[in-house]
């Protein structure tokens, strides 16, 4: 990687993969670097401070490994670390260095989708009580009214591979009727967490068949292409030659290879990583 600056892709976990394959679909030529810190996984519980402390260590790793602009594919780093790492991280130490979020693209859009203008929004713990998606929705349509419900469960249920079991149904219907609950009028539902795509057709199955169900991944890679155009000094300082590698923060790599395959639609073969060693 000494002569390549890819485009960086962080998650928490495995979840930011099924936005990195909607990335590839539409930016194919690019190099890319993807690293999960699965081995400090799940950050939806975490404090501000230490998923802050978490991101801004991964985030730093990736700029060692040449990439000028990393994209953190995880809205609870987007919820609860993004904006001091914008606003103080960035300036004090890598001021030629650009991380974009999840949450303010989906917020631009999302109220497209509606017609009720009553929309739910299903994530972690941690995003849910950032309120960030009640502000930034607030900001692009003041007129929407948000119902958020936390998820606790289904990201640990994602990544010990029990999405597609009998038994996830259940939590799938316990907080699906918690969100409905709050609001009869809900006809769109946004997955908030980039894990939850895994689920979506389990979601689907126990929703009215009016209710749109609302995936992160090709609205964070369509934004993603639209500020590419807007921002050619950046645009051509990424490497283009077509490479993907993957990251891991746990020993076991074949665990994560396993489940990150079947997130990102391709084998995926990674390297685990210490992100702590060097870090500022």
């Amino acid at each position: 990687m000494a002569n390549s600056s890819p485009l960086g892709i962080f998650d928490s976990g495995i979840g930011g993969l099924t936005v990195f394959r909607s990335i590839v679909e539409q930016l194919p030529g690019y190099d890319y670097l993807y690293l999960g810190d699965n081995g400090r996984a799940p950050y939806g519980n975490r404090s501000f401070a230490t998923i802050h402390q978490y991101t801004w260590e991964c985030v730093q790793w990736m700029f060692k490994q040449g990439c000028p602009l990393v994209i953190l594919a995880c809205n609870t780093a987007s919820a609860k670390a993004l904006r001091t790492i914008q606003q103080q991280d960035l300036s004090a130490q890598h001021a030629d260095k650009r991380v974009l979020g999840v949450i303010r693209p989906t917020a631009e859009v999302i109220g497209n989708y509606t017609q009720s203008r009553n929309i739910g929004v299903l994530g972690t713990k941690g995003t849910v009580q950032s309120g960030s998606y009640l502000l930034e929705i607030e900001h692009f349509f003041p007129e929407l009214k948000v119902y958020q419900q936390a998820c606790p469960l289904w990201v640990p249920l994602i990544e010990n591979g029990e999405y597609d079991k009998p038994g996830a149904d259940h939590y799938v219907q316990l907080y699906l009727d918690q969100l409905r609950k709050q609001s009869a009028d809900i006809d769109t539902i946004l997955l908030a967490c980039t894990h939850y795509p895994l689920l979506q057709e389990k979601i689907k199955a126990h929703l009215p068949a009016n209710v749109n169900v609302v995936a992160q991944g090709g609205i964070v890679a369509a934004s993603l292409v639209d500020y590419l155009k807007r921002h050619p000094e950046m645009e051509t300082r990424l490497s283009k030659a077509g490479t993907r590698t993957f990251y891991t923060t746990i020993d076991d790599t074949a665990e994560f290879n396993h489940h990150a395959s079947l997130f990102f639609g391709e084998e995926v073969k990674s390297e685990s990583v210490d992100v702590s060693v060097g870090c500022e």
